[in-house]
């Protein structure tokens, strides 16, 4: 919340000091601004763990494609012994079965790592549409907070109500971010 945005809710404050019918509308703009700003937190965790996941899965897919340029190098080089001469046929046969080893245990651990890299990403995908929640239940409770505000200008309640209301909206998107899983 702003330095402005603070500024204005003291001077709604201190108008409804004034005017005692307007309590209500000021005490709901404090709440509003608190759960403002603690949707606004989460949204920003959720952001920096949607990228922190990112960047684990984008390493998982990176090592996946090492193992596997290493494991089509073995392969190649096992294919090319079987058609090379050589002087020294046993030494070849046995660089050709150690190539070939090489080249199972590389495969083998790809789809260990595509597993966690797919897992990664997969959380990603959570963490985003968690973020994404908050995001939209932040701007419900800023314009239920803002509609809320329009009571204090205006003396009119119909404000008040339409901002609670958009306001609940808000909250109830955040709680259904919160139980994204």
């Amino acid at each position: 919340m702003s330095a402005d945005e603070l500024q204005e809710l003291r001077e709604h404050a201190e108008k409804a000091k004034e005017d005692r019918s307007l309590a209500a509308v000021s005490l709901t703009m404090a709440v509003l601004a608190v759960c403002v700003a603690v949707v606004s937190l989460l949204g920003h965790r959720a952001h920096t763990e949607e990228v922190v996941l990112q960047a684990k899965a984008s390493d998982r897919w990176a090592y996946y494609q090492a193992k596997n340029i290493r494991q089509h190098e073995d392969e190649l080089f096992s294919d090319l012994t079987a058609v090379v001469a050589s002087k020294d046929a046993e030494g070849m046969g046995k660089f050709r079965e150690k190539a070939g080893q090489e080249a199972e245990r590389y495969k083998h651990d790809k789809g260990e790592i595509k597993d966690e890299a797919d897992k990664l990403d997969g959380e990603v995908v959570m963490e985003r549409r968690r973020a994404d929640r908050y995001d939209l239940a932040e701007v419900f409770l800023e314009i239920g907070l803002v509609i809320t505000s329009i009571t204090l200008l205006s003396g009119r309640r119909i404000f008040w109500h339409l901002g609670i209301v958009l306001s609940v909206v808000g909250v109830v998107v955040a709680v259904m971010g919160a139980m994204v899983h």
